[in-house]
C-alpha cells in the first residue's frame, strides 16, 4: 500500500487522514489553507511546487503585544499615518511557492498594498494602511497559511544590522588602479619607450614622465585606502609582539611605493608600480573569496533570539495587559498559555504544568510541575494555559545570566593563532636576515647596489602567494562545506576544526532525535480487548507522552468510552464495558515496586490487575554507532548530558567500550568541563544543540550546533549540522585536515616562486618585468593549485 502524503504539506496522512475535494491531507489546518488558497484563487501555489506548504499551528493570544503602539513602532521599518512598512523573518520559505503566494498576499486580503520577497534572507517586506490592517493582523494572516514569522526579543533590541561593503569597495579601488596601472606600464614591459633608436615611439617617448606619474596617482589610493587594512594589522601585531604575515606585506608594500616614488623623481626607472597594485588586488580578491556567508543563518544567537518580546501580565485587578519582557518585576503575575516561554524564573501558581526543557537544560521529556512548584526561564508550556509569579527580572535568571560569562564577550580570532600567521613569524624572520645578510654583502663588494639589493629582496619576497593559499583553500572548503549543510561562521573555524583531539557530545536533540522516540513494552502481553482499550483511552487525551505513546501504538478500532477520566499529574481512566484501564504512574495505577527508576514509563493497569509498563526510550541518530567508533581512533570523546541517567546502560552499548557518559549537567558544568580539558591542553570540539549548551560552545575551540531545521534557533556557535548529516562529522572533520595540508603544499610552491625571485634580487638583476611576471604568476598558480585541489577533495565529501 502506499504511502499516503498530505496535499499541503507532504507529511504522512497515515495516522489522522482529512479527505477534502478528493484530497488527502494530515489535519484540519492543512485542509483549511488549502481552501483559502482555492478560494482566493490561489491555486497556482500547488502548481509550482508540491507538497509545499506547512501545517498552520494554533496561534490564539500569541501575538497580542502587536497591539502595543510602542513594539509596533520598534519592529516596522517605516511607520507613517497611512502606511506601515514591516520587514519579517519567515523560517518557512524554501521554495517558488512560498514567494509566489507571500508575493500575492494582496490577494489574501486587499488592504495589503503590497509585499515582496528576499528569498536568501527569508524575510517579507509588507507595506500595508495601518488604518485598515494592523500588524497583528497581518501576522495572524501569515501563521494562518502556514507562514509564521519569528518575532523575539532580539528583533526588538537590535532595530538595524548594517552591512559592511567596505572590503568590496577597497577591492573595486585596487582593480581599477591595477588595470590602468598595467595598461601604462606596457610600453616599459616592450621596451618600446626606451628611445626612437632602440625602436620606441614618439609619442611614448615625449609622454613617458606623465604616464609614470599617472602610475603614481593611480597608486595614491591602493597604498592609502585599500591597503590600509594590511598597515593596521601590521602594527596591531608589532604593538602586541606578534610577527604575523601582514608584517611582511606591509614592508612589501612600503617598499614597493617608496622605491617606485623614488625612481621615477630622479628619473631612474619607471618603479614597481604594477606589482605594488597587483599585490594589493590579489590580496583583497583573496579576502572577498574567503568572506563567505549564510545570510539565512545567524551565528551569534543569544536567549534573545529565542525569548518573545512580550508576555500577558495580570494586574492586582484580574486584568490582562500586555508588558514587555524587559518590564517583567519580581512579583508580576503573568499568564501563559500552550506552546509559550516562560521569560523569567518563578512559582507556579494555578493550572496543569507540563514544561518542556530539553533546549534549555536537556532534559529529554516534559516535566509536570504542581502548584508552588519552580519554574526556570527557557522553559516550553505544552499543555494548557497556566499561571505563574515571577520571581526574579529576565536579565537576574538563572538561564540568562549564563550570557553574563566573560567567554561570550571574547573573540576567538583572538584566542587562537591561524597557520598563516604562525608560519608568517617564520617566514617574516628569514626574509629579514636574507635581506640584511644580501646587503651587508653588497656593501662590501658594490656598496652602491646594496640598497637596491635590501629593497628588491623585500619586494620579491612579499609573501602575496602565502597570504592567498590559506583564504582560497578555505574559503572553497567553505563553501562545499555548505553545499554539504554544514554551515561554519568563518575560515578560522576550519584551522581550528582541523586541530581538534577531542571531541564532547551533548545527548537530548544532539546524538537523539527530537522527531520521534521509541518505547518498549515490559509486562504481561496484552489481549486484543486491552490494547483497544489502551488505544482508544489514549486518543483521548492530550498529555504529551500519551500523544507519543498512541502513535507508537499499532492501529486499533475506533469506538466510543463508556466512561473516562483524566486525573492531573497523575494519569487517565478509562471504562469500556467490564474492561475498567488506568494508565499512568506507578502509584496511580496500584503499583509502588518501581519507584526510584529513572526511566520514563507509562503504566497500565485493567481491572486493578497491574499488567506492565512502556518504557519510553529516545531515538539515536542514524548512524552514530559507526561515527562514534571511527572517531574513537584519532579523538577523545565524551558525552555531557543535562539528562539524568536514564539512558545510560543504552548509551554503552552503543558507543565505544570505555566513553566518558556524565549525565545531570548544568549549563555552567558542561562550560567548566570545556575549561578544565582544555587547561589540559586539550582542543575541544563541542557539539550540542541548545540553550543549555551555549556556554560549552562559546568556550570550546569549535563549537557546533546540531539542527533538524537550520532556518529555526540555534544558538550561538562556530558551526550549525543539519541533523541529517551527523554521521558525515568525523569526514568533515578529516576534510578540514586535508584542506590544511592543501595549504602547506600551496606555500611550498610559493616558496619555490620566491626562491627564483631571490636569486634576481640578491644578485642585483631584479628588473620591473622580472617581477611583474613573477609576482602574479606565482599568486595565480597557488590559487589555481588551491581551488582545483579541494574541489577534488569536496568530490569525495558525502
Amino acid at each position: 500500500m502506499d504511502k499516503q502524503s498530505c496535499y499541503h504539506c507532504g507529511d504522512d496522512c497515515e495516522q489522522v487522514s482529512v479527505t477534502y475535494d478528493e484530497k488527502c491531507f494530515c489535519c484540519t489546518g492543512c485542509k483549511t489553507v488549502y481552501e483559502i488558497f482555492a478560494s482566493n484563487d490561489l491555486s497556482y501555489y500547488y502548481d509550482l511546487q508540491e507538497s509545499a506548504g506547512a501545517s498552520p499551528i494554533e496561534v490564539e493570544g500569541k501575538y497580542d503585544f502587536l497591539d502595543t503602539p510602542t513594539i509596533v513602532e520598534r519592529l516596522t521599518d517605516f511607520n507613517d499615518s497611512d502606511l506601515q512598512i514591516a520587514n519579517l523573518y519567515v523560517p518557512h520559505i524554501h521554495c517558488s511557492s512560498c514567494i509566489w503566494v507571500l508575493e500575492n498576499l494582496n490577494k489574501l486580503n486587499p488592504l495589503i498594498n503590497s509585499s515582496q520577497v528576499d528569498f536568501p534572507k527569508k524575510t517579507v517586506r509588507i507595506h500595508y494602511n495601518p488604518t485598515q490592517i494592523s500588524l497583528k493582523e497581518m501576522v495572524l494572516l501569515l501563521a494562518k497559511i502556514g507562514y509564521e514569522p519569528t518575532i523575539s526579543l532580539d528583533d526588538f533590541d537590535n532595530k538595524k544590522k548594517v552591512t559592511d561593503r567596505s572590503l568590496t569597495y577597497k577591492l573595486g579601488v585596487a582593480g581599477f588602479a591595477f588595470g590602468n596601472v598595467m595598461f601604462l606600464s606596457f610600453p616599459d614591459y616592450f621596451d618600446l619607450s626606451s628611445s626612437a633608436s632602440t625602436g620606441g615611439e614618439f609619442w611614448l617617448n615625449e609622454y613617458e614622465i606623465l604616464f609614470r606619474w599617472l602610475m603614481f596617482a593611480f597608486s595614491l589610493p591602493v597604498v592609502g585606502y585599500a591597503g590600509k587594512d594590511y598597515f593596521t594589522s601590521a602594527f596591531k601585531g608589532l604593538r602586541s609582539g606578534i610577527l604575523n604575515i601582514d608584517v611582511p606585506i606591509t614592508l612589501g608594500i612600503l617598499v614597493l611605493f617608496l622605491r617606485s616614488t623614488f625612481e621615477i623623481t630622479f628619473n631612474l626607472g619607471s618603479g614597481f608600480f604594477d606589482s605594488l597594485t597587483g599585490l594589493v588586488f590579489f590580496l583583497l580578491l583573496g579576502k572577498f573569496f574567503q568572506q563567505k556567508t549564510y545570510s539565512f543563518l545567524s551565528f551569534e544567537r543569544d536567549y534573545k533570539s529565542y525569548f518573545p518580546i512580550a508576555v500577558t501580565k495580570i494586574n492586582p485587578s484580574g486584568k490582562e495587559e500586555t508588558t514587555q519582557v524587559h518590564d517583567i518585576e519580581s512579583g508580576d503575575r503573568l499568564l501563559i498559555r500552550n506552546e509559550e516561554l516562560i521569560p523569567a524564573d518563578g512559582i507556579l501558581l494555578k493550572g496543569n504544568a507540563m514544561i518542556d526543557y530539553s533546549f534549555v537544560t536537556g532534559e529529554s521529556e516534559p516535566q509536570q510541575k504542581q502548584s508552588g512548584d519552580k519554574l526556570f526561564a527557557g522553559g516550553k508550556q505544552v499543555n494548557g494555559v497556566i499561571e505563574m509569579e515571577a520571581m526574579k527580572s529576565v536579565s537576574q535568571s538563572y538561564l540568562t545570566q549564563l550570557w553574563s560569562n566573560a567567554i561570550f564577550k571574547t573573540d576567538k580570532s583572538s584566542r587562537f593563532q591561524t597557520l598563516t600567521d604562525s608560519i608568517g613569524k617564520r617566514f617574516t624572520v628569514t626574509v629579514l636576515s636574507i635581506a640584511v645578510l644580501a646587503s651587508c654583502f653588497w656593501l662590501y663588494y658594490e656598496p652602491s647596489k646594496a640598497m637596491n639589493v635590501f629593497t628588491a629582496v623585500l619586494i620579491i619576497a612579499c609573501p602575496c602567494a602565502i597570504a592567498l593559499a590559506a583564504p582560497f583553500t578555505l574559503g572553497n572548503m567553505l563553501r562545499i562545506f555548505g553545499r554539504k549543510k554544514f554551515y561554519l561562521k568563518d575560515t578560522l573555524t576550519i584551522e581550528l576544526l582541523a586541530q581538534i583531539d577531542t571531541a564532547i557530545f551533548d545527548k537530548t536533540g544532539t546524538i537523539t532525535s527530537t522527531k520521534t522516540s521509541t518505547a518498549t513494552y515490559e509486562g504481561m502481553p496484552l489481549n486484543h480487548e486491552e490494547a483497544s482499550l489502551l488505544k482508544n483511552t489514549l486518543r483521548s487525551s492530550n498529555h504529551p507522552l500519551s500523544r507519543t505513546l498512541y502513535n507508537l501504538l499499532a492501529e486499533q478500532d475506533i469506538y466510543p468510552l463508556d466512561d473516562y477520566d483524566e486525573y492531573l499529574g497523575k494519569g487517565l481512566m478509562a471504562r469500556k464495558g467490564e474492561n475498567r484501564m488506568k494508565i499512568g504512574s506507578a502509584d496511580f495505577v496500584g503499583n509502588t515496586d518501581v519507584k526510584g527508576l529513572l526511566d520514563t514509563a507509562v503504566h497500565v493497569a485493567n481491572n486493578d490487575s497491574y499488567k506492565g509498563r512502556y518504557i519510553f526510550h529516545n531515538q539515536y541518530r542514524e548512524g552514530i554507532s559507526e561515527t562514534f567508533k571511527a572517531m574513537s581512533k584519532n579523538l577523545r570523546l565524551a558525552i555531557l548530558s543535562g539528562d539524568n541517567e536514564g539512558e545510560k546502560s543504552r548509551l554503552e552499548k552503543l558507543l565505544p567500550k570505555l566513553t566518558p557518559l556524565y549525565f545531570n549537567q548544568k549549563p555552567e558544568d558542561k562550560l567548566k568541563f570545556i575549561k578544565s580539558l582544555q587547561e589540559q591542553g586539550q582542543k575541544v570540539l563541542m557539539v550540542g544543540d541548545g540553550l543549555n549548551d551555549a556556554g560549552a560552545l562559546a568556550q570550546a575551540h569549535v563549537g557546533i550546533a546540531i539542527s533538524e531545521n537550520t532556518n529555526v534557533f540555534s544558538p550561538a556557535c562556530d558551526g550549525i549540522m543539519d541533523a541529517i548529516k551527523f554521521k558525515e562529522l568525523y569526514q568533515y572533520i578529516q576534510a578540514s585536515k586535508k584542506a590544511l595540508k592543501i595549504i602547506r603544499l600551496s606555500f611550498l610552491l610559493s616558496l619555490l616562486y620566491n626562491s627564483i625571485g631571490l636569486y634576481f634580487a640578491v644578485t642585483g638583476q631584479l628588473e620591473p618585468v622580472i617581477a611583474a611576471i613573477l609576482m602574479p604568476l606565482s599568486s595565480i598558480s597557488v590559487v589555481v593549485f588551491a581551488t582545483v585541489t579541494t574541489n577534488l577533495l569536496g568530490r569525495k565529501l558525502k
